[in-house]
């Protein structure tokens, strides 16, 4: 959700199984097309909004979202985590990276002078209670190098 260029996609899409497929979906035409220009054959993308998932139910494994929530109006983020739920399988995975801004008070407001609002927001607060509160069981959260928080939660 949120795929951009497809340069996630494109890495995924060596690892997933011999007979598995990798979607990408993004509200930008001009990124799909630049994705879908750049395409594995095992990779396809959609237009379209992670509020409304164009996908049936239970369709898949996995769920990933890299630097994508913060870009949602935020009234359309908990229902996009509802819909991430519904087109799971049950015992899918989800995985949601975010930016995290830095730990220094100066760094951190340098940053977010120079990055706009994804730096301004801890992810804890961007996501709250969504994941958990769309059905997902949060299995781990922290945070990664080179300025990342990450969640990892399971649908039952």
């Amino acid at each position: 959700m949120g795929c951009g260029t497809g340069y996630l996609t494109r890495i995924l899409s060596p690892v997933v199984t011999r007979t598995g497929h990798v979607t990408g979906l993004d509200p930008s035409p001009a990124m799909i097309g630049h994705a879908r220009g750049r395409a594995p054959a095992n990779c396809s993308y959609v237009v379209g909004a992670g509020q409304r998932l164009p996908f049936p139910d239970g369709s898949f494994d996995l769920v990933v979202s890299s630097l994508a929530v913060h870009h949602m109006p935020r009234e359309a983020r908990p229902e996009a985590l509802r819909q991430m739920f519904r087109v799971l399988r049950p015992g899918g995975r989800l995985l949601i990276a975010e930016f995290r801004p830095p730990d220094g008070r100066l760094t951190r407001r340098l940053a977010g002078l120079l990055s706009g609002p994804a730096m301004r927001h801890d992810p804890r607060d961007l996501l709250g209670t969504m994941i958990p509160d769309a059905g997902f069981q949060v299995e781990a959260e922290g945070r990664l190098p080179n300025l990342l928080y990450h969640v990892r939660a399971t649908r039952p």
